[in-house]
């Protein structure tokens, strides 16, 4: 049995709490005016969350690699360097699939949204992202290719395939490819239903957004997970953050723009 990769895993725990501390800024604004009310100052706030989110991340991180290692998972890049072993690819054969996904994905996304969900979309939610200070919108892009990926990929669709893998096997005795796609879409419905507490902050949940919710997620997050079995998770971190980007910083300054192009001049 080889032992734990420490290495590894401190390497993705400091990626993770690097997300950790970047999300805040955009949390606290998402908070509005509940942390008015908090009896605990900002900066004991921030930290209790920062100290919460440590011990998932580690938590996540060390049972994700563990199921990861027997069902051909894991971060190769990573683990490569700092084994100074032979990478499993070029470093461009994991970007180029990597930068594709995310423009697909955030393509597909915005199509459905344009024209299956925006009709059902409140007036609060479509602002409330372009209302956001840029900045934030951009840290908290880490958050979503660093920390989600540790939770929903690394983790979930890691420890499912395990799980899966069980008893269902290929005639290598390895999990089938029907236990990857299974784990992928589990995952990838759990981080749609995971992004709900955040509308619900904003707006009340309705049948159509918790849809929406689990639709436009759902198809990045099987995007990601496709990634994740193929190229490893290097590439589908870097996937979810370019989506985000995509998602939360350029397209928020595309309708602001073009809202305030289409306000009449006031005289």
């Amino acid at each position: 049995m080889s032992s734990f990769p420490f290495p590894e895993f401190f390497v993705l725990l400091g990626l993770g709490l690097l997300g950790a501390v970047a999300i805040l800024p955009y949390s606290f604004a998402l908070a509005g005016d509940k942390l008015s009310k908090a009896k605990l100052p900002l900066p004991v706030l921030g930290l209790l969350s920062f100290v919460q989110s440590a011990l998932l991340i580690a938590l996540a991180t060390g049972i994700g690699l563990l199921a990861a290692r027997p069902v051909g998972l894991g971060a190769p890049y990573i683990q490569a360097i700092l084994t100074r072993g032979p990478l499993s690819a070029p470093l461009l054969k994991i970007l180029l699939p990597a930068l594709a996904l995310a423009a697909l994905s955030f393509a597909l996304m915005a199509l459905l949204e344009r024209f299956v969900f925006a009709s059902h979309v409140p007036g609060a939610l479509s602002k409330s992202a372009a209302n956001m200070p840029v900045w934030k919108r951009f840290l908290a892009s880490f958050y979503g290719g660093l920390d989600e990926e540790i939770f929903m990929r690394l983790f979930l669709v890691s420890g499912l395939v395990w799980i899966l893998g069980l008893f269902w096997k290929n005639s290598n005795g390895m999990p089938a490819s029907g236990s990857y796609w299974t784990a992928i879409l589990l995952a990838a419905l759990l981080f749609g239903l995971g992004h709900l507490p955040a509308t619900g902050s904003i707006t009340p949940l309705t049948p159509m957004l918790v849809i929406r919710a689990i639709t436009l997620n759902g198809v990045a997050g099987s995007a990601f997970g496709w990634l994740y079995w193929h190229c490893g998770l290097e590439s589908a971190m870097l996937s979810h953050f370019c989506t985000d980007i995509f998602l939360h910083v350029v397209s928020p300054m595309h309708s602001e723009a073009k809202n305030k192009e289409a306000r009449p001049e006031s005289k």
